[in-house]
């Protein structure tokens, strides 16, 4: 994921909302994050989009509570079994959880970002080889990859993948596919 300000990765990246107490009473600004009052009170939380919780946090004018997409539950189920937990479901559908977590990464201290880096790149590499071996053999059997009535298996395995996997997943499909092609078009010129 790109940190270009016109990357459409990082826009769905920051397409998120992080749960923001706010250390000081601020007046007029009642509204933010959806609020009824006036003013925001101390101690007060709210959700705020992540692209506004920025300016807030550096700010020094509210703390944020790590998001539940990297919780230690979920840290907690991505060691004990990565390719078990369904990232879309964390941040939403086609939603990048890794670029969420990179950016979530940049706000925290060195201590807890070099956590959640580990985190993300431990899940990314204990996934990837799955997703290359699903991926080559969806691929493999074309259209006989169906397993369900109006339903597609790849679509199935696909829809707990996160959006950076996803691509990848699409990427080595097609790979397989143009190699597959090569090859039997190679072995029809030998003969």
């Amino acid at each position: 994921m790109e940190d270009d300000y016109f990357s459409i990765e990082a826009i769905l990246a920051e397409n998120q909302k992080l749960q923001c107490t706010f250390k000081y009473d601020i007046a007029d600004m009642g509204h933010i994050g959806g609020g009824n009052e006036r003013d925001l009170k101390a101690l007060s939380k709210r959700q705020i989009p992540l692209w506004l919780a920025y300016t807030i946090i550096y700010s020094d004018w509210a703390d944020f509570t790590i998001p539940t997409p990297f919780s230690s539950k979920v840290r907690n189920a991505l060691k004990a079994e990565s390719r078990s937990v369904r990232l879309s479901s964390l941040v939403g559908a086609g939603g990048l959880w890794y670029g969420f977590g990179k950016t979530i990464m940049e706000m925290l201290s060195d201590d807890q970002g070099l956590e959640l880096s580990e985190t993300l790149t431990k899940a990314f590499v204990a996934r990837l080889t799955e997703i290359v071996d699903q991926a080559q053999h969806f691929a493999a059997l074309g259209a006989a990859g169906s397993s369900r009535p109006g339903g597609d298996a790849t679509s199935a395995f696909r829809e707990g993948l996160d959006g950076t996997e996803r691509e990848l997943f699409s990427l080595a499909q097609e790979s397989t596919r143009r190699s597959k092609k090569w090859y039997e078009d190679h072995n029809k010129a030998r003969r």
